[in-house]
């Protein structure tokens, strides 16, 4: 994918990230396309005001105050000047796969009536962010409120489980495919398979966004780009910066354009 800069794409207002290992919340109001790109998790937005706009590559935009991609889905994003949420779901937790079951194409519009609960409680927390309810309940109460019927039964195989366990408590993420096959007590070939239909996409491609994640953790504590992507095992801060293009859409200095603020994650430990 070529780089794009993000120059058409501007904040109306500060962005406030708020942001775990896996994940993050996002409150703004911008202005502008994020060009396509894809990521592992699931994404929730949530306008506030004006309906947002979306679609998949050679296709037509769709407009809705609430949009739903499944993970790993190539989209482009329009702004379109609202105030909203956007909300990236780990989709290996258990809130992730129950709100995947919503998730029958690539692109969900959640009908206006569904969302009136999310708009009222994330309109309150733009507002006023320091006196509605703390800020890991309010992205749960969200999810849920997408997330149709009761929790799913569905479990990824727990040799899977045990290796994305691993993986998420680690410090390190240099993590070989060889060493996750021997956690998993198969081999590489054979784990590498179940991992891919598991997770839905290939080992190293999982680890990378992994790294993403973990790199968005370190911009908010190193401040600079080059010093993320050392702290999340990147190259350098060119590598980080491409993935950062490819998987969000935006160069990783978009960070560094508001506050941040580092949470624990909301969502319980992969199913």
């Amino acid at each position: 994918m070529n780089q794009q800069t993000d120059a058409s794409y501007r904040w109306l207002s500060v962005p406030r990230w708020y942001l775990w290992d896996g994940g993050f919340l996002l409150i703004g109001r911008a202005k502008g396309v994020v060009p396509a790109h894809s990521h592992h998790a699931i994404q929730i937005v949530i306008s506030l005001d004006e309906p947002c706009a979306i679609r998949r590559p050679q296709e037509d935009w769709r407009h809705g105050r609430g949009l739903v991609v499944r993970p790993d889905a190539v989209h482009s994003f329009d702004c379109n000047g609202a105030l909203g949420a956007m909300l990236f779901v780990d989709p290996e937790s258990r809130e992730g796969v129950w709100l995947q079951t919503l998730l029958t194409q690539d692109i969900t519009i959640v009908p206006d009536a569904r969302l009136t609960a999310s708009v009222s409680k994330l309109r309150t927390f733009a507002e006023h962010p320091f006196a509605s309810m703390k800020v890991g309940a309010l992205i749960r109460h969200c999810v849920h409120d997408l997330s149709p019927g009761p929790p799913p039964m569905r479990r990824l195989d727990p040799r899977v489980t045990k290796v994305l366990n691993r993986i998420q408590a680690s410090d390190d993420l240099r993590v070989s495919l060889d060493t996750a096959a021997e956690m998993a007590f198969l081999s590489p070939s054979r784990f590498a398979h179940l991992f891919k239909e598991q997770v839905g996409l290939p080992f190293s491609r999982y680890m990378l966004w992994r790294k993403l994640t973990r790199a968005m953790l370190a911009v908010g504590s190193e401040r600079t780009i080059a010093d993320a992507a050392q702290a999340a095992d990147f190259a350098d801060a060119a590598h980080l910066t491409r993935t950062f293009y490819q998987m969000v859409g935006m160069a990783p200095s978009v960070l560094m354009r508001g506050s941040l603020a580092e949470i624990a994650s909301p969502f319980s430990v992969s199913v």
